[in-house]
């Protein structure tokens, strides 16, 4: 996908610096619970994501890594994850296929121009191409009406998250 002055395509290990920091957006200095707090614990995750992206670009064919590369400058200024789970069939999801969408983030200079739209529609075509009937995803409250836009419901289940802290 394309529009006039950026790409959506696959992630290569060439974007694996920019895709730490702009992920850094979403779990560095934040509110949120997953969120690093201390510059060893950013180091940590900054460490482990490297390696993960590095183990699953190109090589795994359950997880999808869009980058959005501007089209002049060739610079990185979005990103996005998704990833197939194969869980229990139910009678809702027959095939058991998940989809989890995460880390959809746009560089700040860049937002509000569509580009985090195109990211998920184009993670919706893979998960919809691989037969994924259920995607989920954690929001923010900022970006909760664009996945509305999209189909995404709050679910009415309760989600419990036990977290064991790393020391």
């Amino acid at each position: 996908m394309s529009d006039a002055f950026y790409i959506v395509r696959s992630a290569t290990t060439a974007d694996v610096a920019m895709l730490i920091e702009l992920r850094a957006f979403l779990l560095d200095g934040t509110d949120a619970s997953y969120s690093s707090r201390t510059p060893e614990r950013q180091a940590r995750w900054r460490a482990a994501y490297r390696g993960w992206l590095t183990n699953h670009l190109g090589a795994n064919d359950n997880v999808q890594v869009l980058a959005v590369e501007h089209r002049d400058s060739g610079q990185v200024i979005g990103c996005a994850t998704g990833i197939i789970d194969a869980r229990a069939p139910t009678a809702a999801n027959p095939n058991g296929l998940s989809g989890w969408v995460q880390s959809v983030v746009v560089a700040p200079q860049w937002r509000a121009q569509g580009i985090a739209r195109q990211l998920m529609r184009q993670l919706l075509r893979w998960f919809d191409n691989r037969e994924v009937a259920t995607v989920v995803l954690q929001t923010t409250p900022d970006a909760s009406r664009l996945y509305a836009t999209l189909g995404f419901q709050t679910s009415t289940e309760c989600l419990l998250v036990r977290q064991v802290r790393p020391s």
